[in-house]
């Protein structure tokens, strides 16, 4: 005669813990873009600032905004100097377009409205790029990033107000511009913030719209 066993209830309860752990994570594995593992770094041979990098998808992006302080159309978010300094050296510069267009050093640019939803689809798409790309840190504890892919967006803020030196939303929102022109008035720039995991864009004015970071991607 033959002998049948029998799984006991409790042995049978952690074999069905372990396989549907199994089973999300390889679910998440099929649905998740894998992280960028390929970092680096670049000196700009301007001032010897060292820029951070990171491969992800078919770029190569700066780990950090620019920091290049430019002739002219470039302001650093403050009102003093030290809170000028500390704020440069977290966030970068935040620029006029014109400036932005030509601020990267040599082999680097100012991406397009185009390259940058390039890097959006390499993370997973533009409903979730804004919290994917964003820091752990800056961000306040709610509003905390997973920074898998190397991106390291941090809240900036931006200029809105030139005549007035009327900075904003510095640890709320970041704003980049694009190379990309709207019409002859405006341009395109990208925006994360606070209470959304989304990347949202707009068009700003290209002489009155204000100042904003730059991200430099490789030629």
């Amino acid at each position: 005669m033959r002998k049948t066993f029998s799984t006991p209830p409790a042995a049978r309860a952690v074999i069905e813990r372990v396989c549907t752990v199994l089973a999300v994570s390889l679910l998440l594995g099929m649905i998740l873009p894998a992280a960028a593992q390929d970092t680096g770094a670049f000196t700009d041979p301007r001032d010897g600032k060292v820029y951070k990098t990171v491969v992800i998808g078919t770029q190569t992006w700066m780990a950090e905004n620019l920091a290049f302080k430019a002739k002219g159309g470039c302001h650093a978010y403050g009102w003093d100097a030290d809170n000028k300094k500390a704020n440069v050296a977290k966030y970068g510069y935040l620029y006029e377009w014109k400036t932005a267009k030509k601020a990267c050093p040599p082999g680097w640019h100012l991406p397009s409205k185009e390259e940058w939803e390039t890097l959006f689809a390499a993370v997973g798409g533009e409903k979730t790029a804004g919290f994917e790309l964003r820091s752990p840190a800056g961000w306040g504890e709610a509003e905390r990033g997973p920074d898998r892919f190397g991106f390291s967006a941090l809240p900036g803020g931006y200029l809105a107000d030139m005549s007035k030196s009327s900075f904003e939303d510095l640890g709320e929102q970041a704003f980049w511009w694009t190379a990309t022109e709207s019409d002859q008035y405006t341009a395109w720039a990208w925006n994360i913030y606070i209470g959304s995991k989304k990347i949202d864009i707009a068009t700003y004015g290209k002489s009155a719209g204000g100042a904003m970071s730059v991200r430099c991607v490789k030629d």
